[in-house]
């Protein structure tokens, strides 16, 4: 099934543009910010991006392209491993492992040999070993292991951590799976991820079979006991130099007629502030400074575009000219990265578009909504200062997408490449490549279309464009509009049985019934809120 081959391996995918003299940029700070390790409160931790290969195999896998497992190497003098790394094949390698050594200087170690180890599973060639290791009582063990023999691995080659330097672990993504024994190899991340959320992310993985039917409470993940948890998190200096390393271009389709905006250009041009109980909506101040702060979407206020019907058309179409993207800055994984979460802001929302077979049906008003917010997140490593991997939000929820699989264009600006988002064709959904996403049943080939491609282009990192407007660990003043907790449109109703059957009356009754609950499912909801109500604000991004 595999080869076994202990020799060193290099990443070979490297994230693009370097930041410009990071040692220079975090000597004028008194944080921890991009100096190679982060303290968790008596546990200091490394990330280790240089490998040792143990076991590949060329069969299985994502795409069937199969996983390559490592070890660590070289571990920094008085650090010790914690697990192995383990990587679908279908990917350049981009591998980050943490290894740790006590600073505590107590009386009871943070760090522990195995007592053992459980072997769970024998590749076909034998040239590939893994096992868990056992904890002695009061530790957690971190990660597997793998070797390229069958002997049992030394005492020596791991540590497990004191429990209450551990947090709870799930797995985040399959790597290898053997249906003839149920083996499975799968990535671990912390079960609880959020601004407020300890867990760190130690970059190993869990190994389980019919024999040993381990889950992922059998292994743990690192917890930061630090009374500054945001100690290695850049400061505002850091932040624009990220921003300016990282800033993505943002592809508008080339049919797209709703635009992005500033929301000063929004809010200048007429946009209305409406209350329950009244007919009269107010204008809203350039700077949003008359709009209700806090009391969460209770219904009582909204926003809508003009009333003149021309300028109520001019407002829909948005201005490119004035966009602005909206950052916030927030800790994660314990404080070991920071995200950057880049909002995008256009007036409209255009109509859907269904698909069905070769058809392509327009779907009336449903889907148009007044004020539309989208977001991309950059995670951004606190060890280094190198971009992990970003996410794309799409309507409801999203993807991550890792760096080395990212799309990068060089502008010509100087400043090396940074990663390109494509927003669909009206409902600016964010994409990592162009073409045809389908919401629905692709195999019946019934969904909502999603049109990416290269039209307009959005520099976001261009001068003037990006703005931090939120980064609660540094008590950056938020500007008035961010507090508006209500809707930035009215909400809208659709009778979608009598659309459905007015624009789709040529299609069969089931398949337009199918179509009506599709719809519902994907298109229907309230209306659209701000940045501050979205579940990412201060958890973990929500994943499709």
């Amino acid at each position: 099934m595999g080869t076994a081959a202990l020799r060193p391996v290099q990443r070979e995918f490297v994230p693009p543009a370097a930041l410009p003299s990071w040692s220079a940029a975090s000597a004028v700070s008194d944080g921890g910010f991009a100096k190679g390790s982060i303290d968790l409160g008596g546990l200091e931790v490394r990330q280790i991006t240089t490998f040792d290969k143990v076991w590949s195999t060329t069969q299985g896998g994502q795409d069937g392209a199969g996983a390559t497992f490592f070890k660590p190497s070289p571990v920094p003098a008085g650090f010790s491993v914690l697990g192995h790394y383990a990587q679908p094949n279908n990917r350049p390698l981009f591998g980050h492992l943490l290894v740790a050594r006590d600073t505590s200087g107590g009386t009871g170690a943070v760090l522990a040999a195995p007592v053992d180890y459980t072997q769970v599973w024998s590749s076909p060639d034998g040239a590939g070993h893994f096992w868990l290791p056992t904890a002695p009582e009061g530790y957690k063990a971190v990660g597997a292991v793998v070797t390229a023999t069958s002997d049992k691995p030394s005492p020596d080659e791991v540590r497990c951590v004191r429990a209450d330097f551990t947090d709870a672990c799930e797995t985040e993504e399959w790597v290898l799976s053997s249906d003839k024994d149920s083996f499975s190899a799968s990535t671990l991340r912390p079960a609880f991820r959020g601004i407020d959320a300890r867990g760190v992310h130690a970059g190993t993985f869990l190994a389980q079979s019919s024999a040993t039917p381990a889950n992922a409470s059998a292994l743990a993940c690192l917890k930061n006991n630090s009374a500054s948890y945001t100690s290695s998190m850049p400061d505002l200096t850091q932040l624009n130099s990220l921003l300016a390393a990282y800033a993505p271009h943002v592809y508008l389709h080339p049919n797209e007629a709703y635009l992005p905006s500033s929301t000063t250009w929004f809010f200048e041009n007429g946009a209305l502030l409406y209350q329950k109980g009244s007919q009269t909506p107010t204008p809203v101040a350039a700077d949003g400074s008359n709009l209700p702060q806090g009391g969460g979407n209770d219904g009582g206020y909204w926003l809508d575009l003009p009333t003149d019907n021309n300028q109520r058309e001019k407002v829909k179409r948005g201005d490119l000219a004035s966009a602005k993207v909206y950052v916030q800055a927030k800790p994660m994984l314990g404080g070991t990265v920071t995200d950057l979460a880049v909002w995008i802001f256009c007036p409209f929302n255009g109509a859907a578009r269904a698909k069905v077979g070769f058809l392509t049906i327009p779907l009336g008003e449903i889907g148009e909504h007044v004020g539309d917010w989208e977001h991309v997140t950059l995670r951004v490593s606190n060890f280094s200062g190198e971009l992990l991997r970003m996410y794309f939000s799409q309507h409801s929820a999203g993807t991550w997408v890792e760096a080395s699989q990212l799309e990068y264009l060089d502008a010509g600006d100087g400043r090396g490449n940074r990663p390109v988002a494509y927003a669909s064709l009206h409902g600016h959904a964010m994409y990592p490549k162009a073409g045809l996403v389908l919401q629905g049943d692709s195999k019946l080939g019934i969904g909502i279309r999603n049109d990416a491609a290269r039209g307009s282009r959005l520099d976001t990192g261009a001068a003037g464009r990006c703005e931090v407007v939120s980064a609660e660990y540094l008590g950056v003043k938020e500007p008035a509009w961010l507090g508006f907790e209500r809707e930035w449109g009215p909400r809208e109703e659709y009778d979608i049985g009598r659309v459905i059957n007015r624009v789709a009356r040529i299609l069969p009754r089931s398949t337009r019934e199918r179509l009506a609950k599709l719809v519902e499912k994907v298109l229907v909801g309230d209306g659209p809120t701000g940045p501050k109500m979205h579940g990412n604000w201060r958890n973990d991004e929500r994943e499709a």
